[in-house]
């Protein structure tokens, strides 16, 4: 039998996934093509002229998969470095340990006062009418007080929209409920809670960032089969072919695609249904700002890992200490340390990109988190597709585009792909790629793409 031609776009985790299990399986007839110089999309990492180390965001590797995690193991073999999540919100000028909703107790008296209230209305009142939006659910689940103090802001500066134009299909274990006895509990004892979550311990590249591992892969297949500064320019759905803007095409029997799903459908000719439905897609952009600092951290940072910032009185919305990752983040740890910066974008949240590096560092100041005298480096990136926004509706035309695509050979997966911020971590990105592949050759579930991770495979 004839190999059906498999065109893979984009050398992020979910390109090089499927083009990986293709490799795995024995099928030869694929080719990879990348529009950047080289492998990583979202999740490549950049050195700077002085010598720091930055990812793409704050990145974090955990995983849901034992594929994966063997993956990993071809990848860098044991050149990691093993991390206990330490998790904090910075607000009202004091830590509080994540996740918030656990450790109210550490608020200031009006806070907590105001979080606890709203807590016994909530249970008073019942179970209310099914949430129409996200900002629904959050009330319905934390009630005023914990809603006003944090998870309206913190939200809002994420998403960069109100929360109350999100929908509800992205949630899954993104966001802790509340357990009122627990909190209680937590409230009584002073106790620190912060256990919740699938990241509570996670693994980094020693050496070279997040975008090691996705170079380490890409250099392990055939480098025959991998193409580098290919722009997709137009996708001609009837004839199965995709033009690149060098002027190049190459032909497909399936396409398996990791570029936005916006820009994938605009790129397509002879479909102008489909072409039409890129207008119906929302998306925040993410401003990532790395400041290479002199000297070593403050005591109050040595061992933190991420930190999130509700108020708006500084412009990021998280922050890492990113040389606590890795020695090799920077220069030299003995002499100098560093802090990364997310800001997010949209039309309703407007950023200055001419004054973003100037006030992160202004807001790292006033936190008290680093001396201005200290930067040694300023590095700023600005990604246009930051996070795929769970928009009101999205679910029923992501259902719709999947079935018309896939009959047109056409497999949209991966962060912005697929547009699932659910399923939209590395492990989740790089099996949308291997699962493609084994429903295409053997007919198996797209258990990721779909929802079905109850399980690890």
């Amino acid at each position: 039998m004839v190999e059906p031609r498999i065109l893979i776009v984009g050398a992020g985790p979910t390109g090089l996934g499927a083009a990986w299990r293709l490799n795995e399986l024995g099928h030869t007839n694929w080719e990879l093509v990348e529009s950047a110089s080289h492998a990583g999309g979202l999740a490549s990492s950049v050195v700077d002229s002085l010598g720091f180390t930055w990812d793409l965001g704050g990145h974090v590797l955990f995983s849901h998969y034992q594929y994966f995690d063997d993956l990993m193991v071809k990848a860098l073999g044991d050149a990691w470095v093993e991390h206990v999540r330490e998790a904090w919100v910075w607000m009202r000028q004091r830590w509080i340990p994540y996740p918030f909703q656990h450790n109210i107790w550490r608020l200031p008296d009006d806070d907590l006062i105001a979080c606890r209230d709203g807590l016994v209305a909530l249970d008073k009142s019942g179970p209310g009418p099914r949430p129409a939006s996200f900002r629904d659910w959050l009330l319905a689940n934390f009630g005023t007080g914990i809603c006003e103090t944090f998870m309206f802001p913190y939200n809002r500066k994420v998403w960069a929209y109100d929360p109350a134009k999100l929908d509800l299909g992205w949630m899954g274990e993104r966001v802790a409920t509340v357990d009122p006895s627990r909190i209680l509990r937590n409230l009584v004892a002073k106790h620190d809670d912060v256990s919740w979550g699938p990241n509570s311990r996670f693994r980094f590249p020693r050496r070279g960032g997040t975008g090691a591992i996705w170079q380490s892969l890409c250099g392990q297949l055939p480098p025959e089969r991998v193409r580098f500064g290919r722009t997709v320019a137009s996708v001609d759905v009837a004839g199965k072919a995709v033009t690149f803007a060098d002027g190049c095409s190459a032909r497909y029997d399936y396409l398996i695609s990791s570029m936005p799903l916006d820009l994938l459908l605009r790129a397509m000719t002879g479909r102008p249904d489909l072409a039409a439905k890129a207008d119906a897609f929302v998306h925040s952009s993410s401003h990532i700002v790395g400041i290479g600092l002199r000297g070593q951290p403050p005591e109050q940072l040595r061992t933190k890992c991420w930190i999130y910032f509700p108020e708006g009185s500084v412009p990021f919305h998280r922050a890492t200490v990113f040389s606590n990752y890795s020695p090799q983040n920077v220069p030299d740890a003995a002499t100098h340390w560093s802090l990364m910066a997310e800001v997010s974008e949209s039309p309703d949240k407007p950023v200055d990109d001419r004054r973003v590096v100037s006030e992160v560092i202004a807001g790292f100041t006033a936190c008290g988190f680093m001396a201005p005298g200290a930067v040694v480096s300023r590095w700023h990136r600005r990604l246009e597709h930051g996070y795929p926004t769970p928009w009101l509706g999205r679910d029923g035309v992501l259902d719709s585009l999947d079935g018309e695509l896939r009959a047109a050979g056409i497999f949209s997966r991966g962060r912005f792909g697929a547009w699932k911020y659910e399923v939209s971590n590395q492990d989740h990105s790089l099996m949308q790629g291997v699962e493609a592949v084994d429903h295409l050759l053997r007919g198996d579930r797209e258990r990721t793409y779909h929802g079905d991770r109850q399980a690890r495979g």
